[in-house]
């Protein structure tokens, strides 16, 4: 066997981008490494703030010559696909996508229009994001969403909890009070499941809400898709599993 070279590490299939923050990042966040079961790779992308790209689609465009250099540099360091640690970055997909050779999904959202199918057209699908104000019509456009769908969208801009996460704390330690976060996400899920008992499954905008999903699932027994199911499918598209163990 021969194996080529030319960079100074290996084994990291999946590059992710990941916003200029100081929030801890806890297990089943996208920004914890053992969040996950392979190797990835962390790019911060500097200047790139939650409470700049959140609140309008533009500021994302803005640093989009950032967001561009860090995902060549990923791709330079060897992984095989990017995403990133922002769900409202739908709108520079498109750009980010073509600045690189490996496939880029930049956002969970990308996954409505499969969740939409598999529901189908009557049952509606619960986005829960972290500033439902700020999630626009752009954000939904961008990533495949079609007037009319039954959506239901919620956000945590409003607990004081999650003020740590959206970078709106003036808590010099960012402290993160991870019970009283997870009651929030659940209370959230709840209320919304109690508004739309049609739904059909949540779908986790923000990539900080995957370590409260056994959670909300045990609140209310619905399926929940978001940033973590992303990266698992990148991985297993890049690095194909090897079935040679199996039996007949």
């Amino acid at each position: 066997m021969i194996i080529r070279g030319g960079r100074a590490i290996y084994g990291e299939s999946v590059g992710i981008l990941v916003l200029d923050t100081k929030f801890p990042r806890i297990p089943g966040d996208v920004g914890n490494a053992t969040t996950f079961d392979f190797p990835v790779r962390y790019k911060v992308v500097p200047g790139a703030r939650p409470e700049q790209i959140v609140a309008a689609p533009d500021r994302a465009r803005a640093l989009l010559p950032s967001f561009i250099e860090a995902a060549r540099e990923l791709e330079n360091d060897g992984v095989r696909a990017i995403t990133t640690t922002c769900g409202f970055l739908t709108v520079v997909q498109d750009e980010i996508a073509e600045a690189v050779t490996v496939p880029v999904i930049t956002s969970s959202l990308f996954l409505l229009p499969m969740l939409r199918r598999m529901l189908g057209p009557m049952r509606s699908i619960g986005i829960v994001t972290a500033d439902a104000q700020s999630l626009s019509a752009d954000h939904l456009q961008a990533a495949g969403v079609e007037p009319g769908w039954r959506l239901l969208v919620r956000g945590m801009e409003s607990f004081p909890s999650f003020r740590t996460i959206l970078g709106t704390s003036n808590d010099p330690d960012y402290a993160l009070d991870v019970d009283q976060t997870r009651r929030e996400v659940v209370d959230v899920c709840q209320a919304m499941l109690a508004e739309a008992p049609d739904l059909g499954a949540f779908l986790f905008e923000c990539t900080n809400l995957q370590p409260y999903a056994t959670a909300v699932q045990a609140a209310t027994g619905l399926p929940i898709f978001g940033i973590y199911h992303v990266v698992n499918l990148l991985h297993s598209a890049v690095v194909s599993p090897d079935f040679t163990r199996g039996y007949l």
